[in-house]
Parts: C-alpha cells; sequence; structure tokens
C-alpha cells in the first residue's frame, strides 16, 4: 500500500504542513488518487537516499529546519528519538540477520549472487531467486549510499511477519557499486522487511549511521556480528 501525507511526515520527521509545501513546489514525488496524494514507497525512498546525498555535499534543495535525516538526532524530538519498537529497530534486524564476512567478488554483481547464498536460507527462498530480486531493484537506482555503503534490498517485499532482518557483508576488497561520490562500497546492508514504514525506516537510519564516522571505521574494520550489535545498541540507546 502506497503512503499518505500523514505517513511521509512520520518517516522524515518533519510536518504535514512541510509535505505540502514541498508537494506544491515540486520537491517530492507523489502522485494523486480520487483528488488525494499518495507516495510510492520506490520513488520516497530514491528520494530519501538522494536527498541524503544532497545534504552532505551542503546543497540541500531544503532549509536546515526541514531536513529529511535530523543531525545530529540527540538534538532533534523526531523519529530517531522514539522509544519503543522503533528505539532498537537496527540492532534487532541485524540480529535477526547476520553479517559475512570476505565475500568474495570483482563487482557488483558477483558480491550480490555470493551474498545471496547465505541469505537465501534465511528468507526460505531459492539463492537465485534472492539474487534476481536483488539485481533487478538495482537496475531502477543504486542503493549506494555515500562513504562506501549501500543498502540492496528487492522491490518487493518477501518477508512475512511484524519482524525485518538485515544481513550485514563486508567485500573481501571493496566494490564499485555506483554511488554518486563516487567512493567503492565496503559495506551492505542487505534490507529485507515486511511492511513500507519499517522499510524506511531502517533506510534512513542506515543513511543516518552512515554519517557517523566512529561506525564507519568500524565497519571497515569488518567487525563480527558480536561487536557490531553492540556497538549499534550503544548508538541507537544514545539516540533515544
Amino acid at each position: 500500500m502506497d503512503l499518505k501525507i500523514k505517513d511521509v511526515a512520520e518517516l522524515l520527521s518533519v510536518s504535514e504542513t512541510t509535505i505540502r509545501r514541498w508537494l506544491t513546489e515540486g520537491k517530492i514525488p507523489a502522485y494523486r488518487l480520487h483528488h488525494q496524494y499518495r507516495f510510492s514507497r520506490i520513488e520516497i525512498e530514491n528520494w530519501m537516499m538522494s536527498c541524503k546525498i544532497e545534504q552532505e555535499k551542503g546543497f540541500s534543495p531544503f532549509a536546515k529546519e526541514e531536513q529529511i535525516y535530523p543531525l545530529p538526532a540527540q538534538e532533534e524530538e523526531g523519529f530517531f528519538a522514539k522509544t519503543g519498537t522503533q528505539q532498537f529497530s537496527l540492532y534487532r534486524a541485524i540480529h535477526r540477520g547476520d553479517v559475512l564476512s570476505s565475500i568474495r567478488g570483482s563487482n557488483k554483481e558477483e558480491v550480490i549472487e555470493q551474498s545471496a547464498r547465505f541469505i537465501a536460507p534465511k528468507l526460505s527462498l531459492d539463492a537465485e531467486v534472492v539474487a534476481d530480486l536483488l539485481l533487478d531493484r538495482e537496475s531502477l537506482m543504486p542503493t549506494a549510499l555515500n562513504h562506501g555503503i549501500a543498502v540492496p534490498h528487492p522491490r518487493e517485499f518477501i518477508l512475512k511477519g511484524p519482524s525485518d532482518l538485515i544481513v550485514v557483508a563486508f567485500p573481501s576488497e571493496p566494490i564499485d557499486f555506483g554511488a554518486l561520490d563516487g567512493e567503492p562500497v565496503h559495506s551492505l546492508f542487505f534490507l529485507f522487511s515486511s511492511q513500507d514504514k519499517r522499510h524506511l525506516h531502517l533506510l534512513a537510519k542506515i543513511a543516518h549511521l552512515s554519517s557517523y564516522p566512529p561506525a564507519l571505521e568500524l565497519l571497515r574494520s569488518k567487525p563480527s556480528k558480536e561487536i557490531l550489535l553492540s556497538f549499534v545498541k550503544d548508538w541507537e540507546a544514545k539516540l533515544g
């Protein structure tokens, strides 16, 4: 199901008035259904990633008080500071998933295909099917963020139930992933959700983590699952 104005406002931690202004100014992708605005999850996630990169370059089209990602998060009252199910959402998703080290591959396709072999059993799917779903999404738009982080994920939801799953994979060597900043990717967060809001929430949280220097330093060291989970848990606790 596509999103309404209220949903997008909550996800981006801005007011509904701000969303309506962005619509009037043509700053956010949307369509009309029965005279009401609706938002495609795929278009919003592409827009979120693009705007995140623009903010880091220093020429975001939005004013500071309208930034999509509250920075620094501890000074904001947006969704990053919420308690309950959202506060440790990234920790729980990685805990349910896994951390894979030294995935072999000379390019994006090979690394995704190799990672899919380990991910598929957790999804009860064939590895070739998982790889095809991930590569199909990449064909729409590369899922690389800045600073060597990518968030590969399928176009459609393939999980059932209320839980999300993230598998973090570290290629043997950084690879070209089509990132706008030109940096090769050293860490991949394979993201699998079953609902629009949780998917976009986790995507935004990973994008926020990719701007945190201590996190980037840790990821470049290819930490174990235990070490990464401990770091993420502490980071999310500070956000709350």
